[in-house]
C-alpha cells in the first residue's frame, strides 16, 4: 500500500478541514497538506475531534506544486465528469477502481480535493496523473467536500485491510469429503449423492469461499455428523 497524502486545494470552510482530519484518523492517514486554505479556528478543531493532531501538523503551502512534492502519482478528484473521451481530463476512475490500481504501489500518492464551490479547475486537473470520482446520482452528483474525501479514504482503507483470504483447494476438498459424510450419516439416498455433491461443488465455486467461511461450514458439518452418529448428545 502506498503512502497517501491528502491535499485540500483552496478549502473555504474550516469545518470541512476539521471533518477530513477526523476521517483521516478513522482510516489511518496522517499526511495532510492545505493549499491556500481559509482561516483555521475553533470550528476546525471542534470537527476534527481525535484528529486534532493531524490539524496541528498539517502543512500549509501556496501552490499545488509544493503540495505534491515527493509524490510519484497525483490523483485529482471531481464530481463533474464526462462519459466519452473528448474531454479526457474529465474521464474518471471510480474511487474503488482507483484504490485497486494503486494498492500494490509502494511510493507516495497525492490525492487532490478541490474547493467546495468550483472544485479543481481545468488547469489543475491537467497536471494530475489520473482523475477519481465517487459514483453518484447523475441528477445531483456533487458531494460535500468532507463526505467525498471520506468515501475515497474508505475505499483505500477497505481494500487494504479487508481483502478476504480464499479457502485453499485442500480445504475445499476436506469440506466436500465432510459433506459426503453428512449425506451418509443422514441416510441421504445413495443414488442421488453424486449429483448432489457436484451441485454443492458448483455452489461453493460460485461463492468463492473464504477461509473463515470454510471453518464455519466445517464446524457445522462436523457437529451434525457427530450428532447423527450418536457421538454427541443432542441439546
Amino acid at each position: 500500500m502506498p503512502h497517501i497524502r491528502i491535499v485540500l486545494v483552496g478549502p473555504k470552510y474550516e469545518g470541512n478541514i476539521g471533518a477530513i482530519c477526523r476521517s483521516m484518523t478513522n482510516f489511518g492517514l496522517d499526511d495532510l497538506v492545505l493549499v491556500n486554505p481559509c482561516s483555521i479556528g475553533i470550528e476546525s478543531y471542534r470537527r476534527a475531534k481525535h484528529g486534532s493532531d493531524i490539524l496541528d501538523n498539517a502543512k500549509v503551502v501556496g501552490t499545488i506544486r509544493e503540495a505534491i512534492e515527493g509524490c510519484t502519482i497525483v490523483a485529482g478528484t471531481s464530481g463533474v465528469t464526462t462519459v466519452g473521451d473528448k474531454n479526457f481530463n474529465r474521464v474518471p476512475l471510480p474511487a474503488r477502481e482507483f484504490a485497486s490500481k494503486i494498492r500494490d504501489f509502494d511510493g507516495n500518492v497525492a490525492i487532490l480535493f478541490g474547493r467546495e464551490d468550483v472544485g479543481l479547475v481545468q488547469q489543475e486537473l491537467e497536471n494530475c496523473d489520473m482523475l477519481v470520482s465517487v459514483p453518484t446520482n447523475s441528477e445531483y452528483p456533487i458531494l460535500n467536500l468532507s463526505h467525498a474525501a471520506t468515501i475515497v479514504m474508505y475505499e483505500l482503507f477497505d481494500g487494504e485491510l479487508h481483502e478476504p483470504v480464499p479457502a485453499s483447494t485442500e480445504d475445499k476438498e476436506r469440506m466436500f469429503d465432510m459433506f459426503e459424510q453428512l449425506m451418509e450419516a443422514g441416510d441421504y439416498p445413495e443414488q442421488r449423492r453424486k449429483d448432489t455433491t457436484v451441485m454443492f461443488r458448483r455452489l461453493m465455486g460460485r461463492a468463492v469461499m473464504t477461509i473463515n467461511e470454510f471453518r464455519v461450514l466445517m464446524g457445522v458439518f462436523n457437529d451434525a455428523v457427530k450428532t447423527i452418529n450418536g457421538k454427541r448428545r443432542p441439546l
